[in-house]
């Protein structure tokens, strides 16, 4: 009988072990599946009207430039400006040697009073019209040989602006390597950027254009397109656009770097936010991971412009999606997710 109750009491333990073993293990395996289950918080990709904006580097430029030089060399005279000097329409900067032009200003007098002594003589019967019409053409040709010439001793400057540059002083030889002098109109400047083939049917002339430079932060200059290059670079694959500045107050220079920002209007575009978004390392290449029934999808996705936080998605996320903003770290394709 006593041995008959301990093989009882025996076996109940046994049972009891065998079940809380059991317990344990089931115990174990829930806490381990509950481990592989990452706790995330989502954002719901939405459906938005999205100002497409780019913004590109670029120069700033004269709206006009002018070099200016004699038509040939020769010693120069006088040198009436320097840079940093503002210039006027046809004002005077410089003059050349006058000897050549003296010479030929005097054959010109020479052959203006031959003209009128013969005609008075043709207009008495004298002389035939066709030596009066020689004597004519000879006047003709030393006037354009004494205006060129004057060109070439008076030099003015065709635009209005400001001296850039001086190459030389009185006295020197001008050997027509450089040029003289350099006059820039910056009262209006124009800036240039090379932009994307991508962009070309959107490109108008006359389309806003905003400008920002270094040495002025929080200003934003406005301008306009003023001419777009009709033809694409094949090694770049981009155009050149010109966009035109008032700078009435001469801060813009020619020569700063600037960035121009251009607005393409707005269109119904996938936005998320910007913390979402992955960055591949040693690639250029993006990507978030989106919650699909309790898993973790990696997407590659093409990003555009920025709002605020949030970003507009070109290509890899469709509106409803729900993309992971926190809890990432812990992620891969295929991990089980929940909600925090």
């Amino acid at each position: 009988m006593k041995k008959e109750l301990i093989l009882l009491v025996a076996l109940a333990m046994i049972i009891t072990a065998c079940g809380g073993g059991r317990r344990a293990a089931e115990t174990a395996a829930t806490e381990q599946e509950e481990e592989r289950v990452v706790l995330v918080r989502t954002a719901v990709a939405t459906l938005e009207d999205v100002e497409q904006t780019a913004v590109f580097t670029s120069n700033i430029a004269p709206a006009q430039q002018n070099s200016i030089a004699p038509q040939a060399p020769g010693r120069i005279d006088r040198i009436l400006v320097d840079v940093g000097a503002t210039v006027t329409r046809g004002q005077l900067l410089a003059t050349m040697d006058p000897t050549t032009y003296n010479q030929v200003a005097v054959q010109l007098a020479n052959a203006e009073a031959d003209y009128e002594r013969i005609k008075r003589v043709y207009d008495a019967g004298g002389v035939s019209k066709q030596t009066l019409d020689q004597v004519e053409t000879q006047v003709a040709v030393a006037r354009t040989q004494a205006a060129n010439l004057r060109e070439n001793v008076e030099l003015r400057s065709p635009i209005a602006g400001v001296v850039t540059a001086r190459n030389f002083d009185p006295g020197n030889l001008y050997n027509g390597a450089v040029p003289l002098l350099v006059v820039m109109q910056i009262s209006t400047v124009k800036v240039t950027l090379s932009v994307p083939e991508r962009f070309f049917p959107m490109v108008r002339k006359g389309m806003a254009a905003a400008v920002t430079v270094d040495v002025y932060p929080g200003r934003t200059f406005e301008g306009k397109v003023s001419l777009v290059h009709p033809a694409i670079d094949m090694a770049t694959r981009t155009f050149t656009l010109e966009v035109e500045i008032p700078n009435p107050a001469g801060e813009l220079r020619p020569g700063m770097f600037s960035r121009t920002e251009l607005s393409f209007g707005s269109e119904p575009g996938v936005m998320i936010p910007d913390v979402a978004i992955q960055r591949q390392a040693g690639t250029n290449d993006r990507y978030v991971f989106v919650e699909a029934g309790g898993v973790a999808e990696r997407r590659l996705v093409t990003t555009g412009v920025q709002v605020g936080d949030r970003v507009n998605i070109l290509s890899g996320v469709e509106p409803g999606d729900r993309v992971v903003v926190a809890g990432i770290s812990r992620l891969m394709q295929g991990t089980r997710v929940r909600e925090e």
